[in-house]
């Protein structure tokens, strides 16, 4: 598979009944749905999860979310998303980046990056990243310009 970036966290599935609307294609909230499984999964297999960030008390909040759909999904379509870490300022924020693929076809059908900030679950306000979280995340950084 093309992949825009080097060493992609990749999960695969299929599309289901279920994500289709009414124009016989997947929902755009569909792709926001995977977006972010693809990033709780990324997160679990580096080792922050759930139950980390409750524990912390800290937890990265979507504070912005840029999606271009590029091609339509179909029941039963095989897809595979990727996600990278692309910046992590080690204070308060950091950055995914997505791409959508059909591997029968190679085709493209989404490309998406989202912006997190570190909040208390608490209290939902702005925090500083816990060092842990610096360290996990920061060294899992990808450089956009390979």
């Amino acid at each position: 598979m093309k992949w825009d970036l080097p060493d992609p966290f990749v999960i695969d599935f299929t599309v289901t009944e279920l994500a289709i609307d009414a124009y016989g294609h997947a929902n755009n909230a569909e792709y926001l749905r995977w977006v972010e499984q693809v990033s709780w999964a990324h997160s679990r297999f580096l080792g922050l999860g759930i139950e980390d960030y409750r524990r912390n008390d800290r937890a990265m909040a979507v504070h912005r979310h840029e999606l271009d759909y590029l091609a339509p999904a179909h029941a039963g379509d095989r897809l595979a998303i990727a996600t990278w870490i692309v910046a992590c300022d080690g204070r308060m924020t950091l950055t995914r980046r997505f791409q959508l693929l059909r591997p029968d076809d190679g085709m493209t059908l989404l490309r998406a990056r989202t912006r997190f900030a570190c909040i208390a679950l608490s209290s939902g306000r702005p925090r500083r990243l816990p060092a842990a979280y610096v360290d996990v995340y920061g060294g899992a950084l990808v450089d956009e310009a390979e």
